[in-house]
């Protein structure tokens, strides 16, 4: 591997990580600094619902930017204000402080979070990106299990402010690397320079201008931005006292804000998702696929926690060691998917994955009063085992089916799925709970059917030889295409 590939790498991981180690922190924290800062229960929650709704609404945006720019320095941007950002939480005297901070938080997490895998997709052949996904995927896994236990001993010997404090160092060194490593460099795009996509039968498709000439669609983004803000909005209140005729106002104004996108995309001339994204049905089906994974999967991890805690009686810690087994299993089979993705294609890989997940949920359906440690932990097992293989698997596909010219559009979208879907998760598990009292098992089932929906959607995905990789790998990493102003990766002989 080359020193571009290793540092671009390093970097992708470790700004993912620090992102899913915020989030799993902050959950613990929130109660000490509800008391200490006097806030309201609703204050508190608009912590999480600010950073939420600003980060969901931005990352396709963000992605275009990464795309024109250059993923490097979008990167740095990010990773350097959400450390800022994170310090000033940190020192933070009131909630209104915290709130405003954590929205900029949310801002700079969209900067940064599709960037991580734009510099993939630029750093490594098509072919290649299984395992450095898998690697991103097993970092984020890794945050998520050790956030809660990190958190708790911040908060109980330091307090809550030290859980900002804790991603300040990290991402100030990962920002000063991203702004050392360049993107590789490419030759200057002439005026009617076209990128260019390579189909599921190795064909070459134009895509019109090189997006560092095309002007930026704002309209188009500040039309999704408002889609996806209403629905994580209505999402996260499903639940609150506006009751059920704020939920279908909130999704009746999602539907016409997402059909005046629609019809937007498809007249502009730049428009802000490129034809070879909007109307790639396996990207579509790949992106649905995290959806419902992450549905699926938050939306159980929710109803479980609930179970484990209010019905068994167990402790916080307890409840933890009961799961442990799924996001161990997460960060050991990533890996292992991305192999099993070369040797047997993407829809084989992904679909095994979602029958995992579908699994698990309908053995912790079965949860009674009586429940074992072993039946908790072999649902809790399927579960990662699961969700890291569709992770993984989604992932590389919805990365490497785009142009790379529009792999920032694409990690955007990745990663709006990865946001909407547990908001989703979580907002059925919410409502189900509320109408049946402690029976966990219909929530479960609904959230089963969830899952089998992404098997369903994962059918659309290439078959067993990964017959696009091939086909880009062909033709793509030798010489640059006729037209597309591209020259080969550093390191690479032409």
């Amino acid at each position: 591997m080359t020193p571009h590939r290793l540092l671009t790498l390093t970097s992708s991981v470790a700004g993912a990580a620090i992102v899913a180690l915020d989030g799993t922190v902050l959950s613990v924290a929130q109660p000490t600094l509800r008391r200490e800062l006097h806030a309201s229960f609703a204050q508190v929650q608009w912590t999480s619902t600010g950073y939420l709704i600003a980060v969901a609404s931005l990352l396709v945006f963000s992605g275009r930017l990464g795309d024109r720019y250059g993923h490097q320095r979008v990167f740095a941007t990010g990773v350097l204000g959400f450390s800022a950002a994170s310090a000033g939480i940190g020192l933070s005297s009131g909630i209104g402080w915290v709130i405003g901070l954590r929205v900029a938080q949310g801002v700079f997490g969209a900067l940064l979070q599709p960037a991580t895998l734009g510099m993939l997709r630029a750093a490594f052949p098509p072919d290649r990106l299984g395992m450095p996904v898998a690697l991103r995927t097993s970092a984020v896994g890794v945050a998520a299990a050790a956030g809660p236990v990190v958190g708790g001993v911040l908060v109980t010997q330091l307090g809550w402010r030290a859980v900002f404090f804790l991603n300040v160092v990290p991402a100030l060194v990962l920002g000063a690397l991203a702004l050392v490593v360049r993107d590789p460099a490419r030759a200057p795009a002439p005026a009617a320079g076209v990128g260019a996509s390579v189909g599921e039968k190795g064909t070459v498709t134009a895509l019109g201008p090189s997006p560092a000439r095309t002007p930026l669609d704002v309209p188009g983004a500040c039309l999704l931005a408002a889609a996806l803000a209403c629905l994580v909005h209505t999402l996260v209140g499903t639940s609150s006292a506006n009751g059920p005729g704020g939920t279908v106002l909130g999704l009746l104004a999602v539907l016409v804000l997402g059909t005046v996108f629609v019809r937007h995309e498809r007249r502009t001339a730049s428009p802000l998702l490129p034809a070879a994204i909007r109307g790639s049905a396996t990207i579509g089906a790949a992106a649905g696929m995290l959806v419902t994974a992450s549905a699926a999967m938050l939306g159980t991890l929710f109803v479980g926690t609930y179970f484990l805690q209010d019905v068994l009686g167990l402790t916080p810690l307890q409840s933890s060691l009961r799961a442990l087994p799924g996001p161990v299993m997460m960060i050991l089979g990533a890996p292992l998917s991305a192999m099993l993705m070369r040797r047997f294609g993407s829809r084989r890989t992904a679909v095994t994955g979602m029958t995992l997940l579908t699994l698990g949920i309908l053995v912790l359906s079965r949860l009674g009063q009586g429940a074992t440690a072993a039946h908790i932990g072999a649902g809790f097992l399927l579960l990662g085992a699961g969700f890291g293989a569709v992770m993984v698997t989604a992932t590389a596909v919805v990365v490497r089916q785009a142009p790379e010219g529009s792999a920032g559009v694409a990690g955007g979208l990745q990663q709006t799925a990865m946001n909407v879907g547990p908001t989703v998760g979580v907002a059925v598990a919410t409502t189900m709970i509320t109408h049946t009292g402690v029976e966990t098992g219909p929530a479960l089932a609904v959230l089963a059917c969830v899952s089998a929906l992404g098997m369903l959607l994962g059918r659309a995905l290439p078959g067993r030889p990964d017959a696009t990789a091939g086909a880009v790998a062909a033709v793509a990493p030798s010489r640059p295409l006729p037209g597309s102003g591209e020259l080969p990766h550093q390191g690479e002989a032409p």
